[in-house]
């Protein structure tokens, strides 16, 4: 068992999870609110005994004078389950960072209200000052064992910059908002989206809500930084990264409990009373735009139109929790809800009877968990929202198993609770059916639905997100040690050329474009020279050796290049293999049917490129973009991507984005299957496989255990070694028949 002393957990986020109050010249201290708070705390309190944990800290901005601060740990120590470390930052340039970019910029950007809004340079200039500060202090603290936990979009650029200072930390890094698809992040200037997710991929693992929210991430990541995935892990600089999805669970035990505390029945018999003989529908947001309120409001004003018949039987429990009042647009919003409120009571109410009760206030828990247990319907319809902790929280206090969660289907919480009336918050046609459907739904079909909400809520609590994510992320450090790639020194050379020279049997794969010979301004021209021949013969000529060619490039002309060497040679990545100097053999039907649908979105793509051009082979198309201006080429290249996956998704065809090339191919044709084909049947005492590109990872997968792998040049790879040039290349491969 691991030492405790050796590794703390340390979770950033803006804000610290409570308040100091001072009043009377006394200071107390007061939790906030929110659901990574509620979360994290619950994790802290419990007794951790998978993780062994030595200390917790946590780590974020005060909302208080440092002054007051230094007052209240003076006389006691401020939390029992984890140690404080706040950061005092400068009020104006706090005020730019949090309520410009953070809340004017990314949260309307990332909840799909682009025309809310601000572009502003001096604004993003202060989120990343704050993030340095915030980098700063960790750096400072951090210790080798210790496990980062960066949480939300405050802190984007955080991983990335700790990531420089301190390359094998271990950081994770979650985003509690929605990440957007590509074309609603694209907004964002270019500048400022390289940084974001060069700053998110500073983690070692990245967290979403939902698997809708990954999706969106990994096809920004490939679309931004060109960086591919496979199965949500893809590399950062040689290092393993992941993508997945932790759907945040509540503390389920606290709300379908609080039915029997003392403080929850009196508050519970309240609502009881005060609304004897009618049904209740309950909803509690924070004031925001995207909580779709005033929408709601139309919805249950749509209903009393539709259903005269149910007017004095009905009343709608609307509760905002206050936020952001500094921003006059939050402000704004509240006016107008107040305003539709005052219209619906205004046209329907009675002597008797009001059809919204409105409350402007934060709620105690007693509160909640009373207007939870009391209302029939929870009516939850954000417009967007990352989660929803509210729809689990009303479902887990449901304690007889009864009442109807109307829930919007853009809410992250939808995806998980399907159980639930699933609802369109722009039409108020859809939600008053849904609340007329709810309240005449069979208390039978009310508890099937709700038994299996609450057992799916019971069975992923917050503890079990918590232990999820730290699981998942302890194990992507456990893959990046184990495919540690060294550079092949001097000695590893040696090292490599002995065991080939004692070998009995020993077979060599090579890659020809970037290894054998370098890059060429067109294929054409990349011919191998007389010093490349007379190896290849010096290497073949050995019984004991076998040498095989494996390229992209067309049978033609590997057979035009080579004819005349005893070597085996493989075209169009395995499509075709030639043994030694015998027949071609075409390893599938060549299939011509797809090339009419792909040709035109190449040639396109080639018109629009200059220096561009499409390449045809008997499996193959091609788009080589070697020649076309940089940033021109990038971006090409990713609309083009983009474009092939979507065209032929449900196809027999791969798409390779190679080295300045993407290639379409037909499925199941790859360098690894081609390989495994070659030696197939045979035993080798040594095997050695030399590629530069994506193409080449392939065999490094496959012959990991079987043979020496060695990648040419930068980048992520699976191989065991790397050289970092194609000029190694050669010198290397005559090292081997060198004494």
């Amino acid at each position: 068992m691991e030492e405790k002393l050796d590794k703390r957990l340390i979770v950033v986020s803006n804000r610290l999870p409570f308040q100091l109050i001072e009043k009377n010249n006394k200071v107390s201290l007061k939790a906030s609110d929110g659901g990574l708070v509620s979360a994290l705390k619950s994790f802290f309190e419990q007794n951790d005994s998978e993780h062994v944990f030595s200390e917790k800290w946590w780590i974020g901005s005060a909302d208080f004078p440092e002054r007051r601060w230094q007052k209240y740990t003076a006389i006691k120590k401020p939390i029992q389950a984890f140690e404080i470390d706040p950061l005092f930052i400068d009020s104006k340039l706090y005020n730019r960072y949090y309520n410009g970019y953070c809340n004017a910029t990314i949260w309307p950007l990332f909840h799909y209200f682009p025309s809310y809004v601000d572009f502003d340079e001096e604004s993003f200039q202060s989120y990343q000052e704050v993030n340095q500060i915030f980098a700063d202090r960790i750096v400072a603290l951090l210790r080798p064992n210790d496990v980062l936990w960066i949480h939300d979009y405050q802190l984007f650029l955080l991983p990335g910059m700790i990531r420089d200072k301190v390359p094998d930390a271990t950081i994770g890094f979650f985003l509690h908002i929605p990440f957007p698809t590509f074309e609603i992040f694209r907004l964002l200037h270019r500048s400022w989206r390289e940084k974001i997710i060069q700053g998110m991929i500073g983690a070692d693992l990245v967290g979403f809500h939902t698997q809708e929210y990954v999706q969106h991430f990994l096809k920004t990541l490939r679309m931004v930084l060109g960086i591919n995935h496979q199965f949500r892990t893809f590399f950062a600089d040689s290092r393993i990264v992941k993508a997945d999805l932790f759907p945040i669970g509540i503390d389920y035990q606290k709300f379908h409990n609080a039915a029997h505390q003392a403080d929850v029945i009196v508050q519970r018999d309240a609502v009881f009373k005060n609304f004897d003989g009618l049904k209740i529908i309950f909803s509690v947001d924070r004031l925001d735009y995207t909580k779709g309120v005033t929408h709601r409001l139309a919805g249950f004003e749509r209903f009393l139109e539709l259903h005269p018949e149910v007017r004095e039987q009905v009343v709608f429990v609307l509760v905002v929790v206050p936020s952001r009042q500094i921003i006059s647009r939050y402000n704004q919003r509240r006016k107008l809800i107040e305003e539709y409120v005052g219209r619906i009571n205004g046209r329907y109410s009675t002597l008797q009877w009001q059809p919204v009760i409105y409350r402007y206030s934060h709620l105690s828990f007693p509160e909640l968990s009373a207007l939870y247990q009391a209302a029939d319907i929870g009516l939850i319809t954000p417009l967007r929202d990352g989660m929803n902790l509210v729809a689990k929280e009303y479902a887990a206090s449901r304690t007889n198993q009864d009442g109807v969660l109307i829930l919007s289907e853009l809410a992250g919480a939808a995806s998980e609770m399907g159980e639930a009336v699933l609802v369109n918050p722009m039409d108020k046609e859809e939600m008053a059916h849904a609340i007329f459907t709810s309240l005449n739904m069979p208390v039978e079909e009310q508890r099937h639905k709700m038994v299996l909400l609450q057992k799916r809520l019971a069975e992923y609590t917050v503890i079990d997100w918590v232990q999820d994510f730290l699981k998942q992320l302890n194990e992507v450090k456990d893959q990046q040690r184990a495919h540690k790639t060294r550079h092949v020194t001097s000695a590893i050379r040696e090292k490599i050329a002995s065991q080939f020279r004692q070998a009995s049997s020993r077979h060599l794969f090579l890659d020809y474009d970037g290894t054998l010979v370098p890059f060429a301004k067109h294929p054409s021209k990349a011919i191998p020279d007389q010093e490349l021949i007379a190896l290849l013969k010096l290497l073949s000529a050995d019984p004991k050796t076998e040498v095989t060619i494996i390229s992209g490039r067309s049978h033609l002309i590997l057979e035009e290049w080579f004819d005349g060497l005893p070597i085996n040679l493989v075209a169009e990545h395995g499509a075709t293999i030639r043994l030694g100097n015998g027949d071609w053999i075409v390893e599938n039907e060549v299939d011509q049917s797809w090339k009419p649908l792909v040709r035109p979105i190449l040639e396109l793509n080639a018109q629009r490129s200059p220096g561009s051009f499409v390449e045809e082979k008997n499996h193959t198309l091609a788009w080589h973009y070697r020649n076309v201006d940089t940033d021109l080429g990038f971006v090409r290249s990713r609309e083009l991507l983009d474009n092939l996956y979507h065209l032929v998704r449900n196809e027999q065809l791969q798409i390779v984005d190679g080295n300045k090339v993407i290639e379409v191919r037909v499925a199941g044709v790859d360098k690894g299957a081609a390989a495994s084909k070659v030696i197939q049947g045979k035993a080798y005492e040594f095997i050695l496989v030399l590629g530069d590109d994506k193409t080449d990872e392939d065999m490094f997968r496959v012959m990991d255990t079987k043979a020496v792998t060695i990648k040419v040049g930068g980048g992520h790879t699976l191989a065991q070694y790397t050289i970092p040039s194609q000029q190694e290349v050669l010198p290397l491969l005559k090292q081997l028949i060198t004494t």
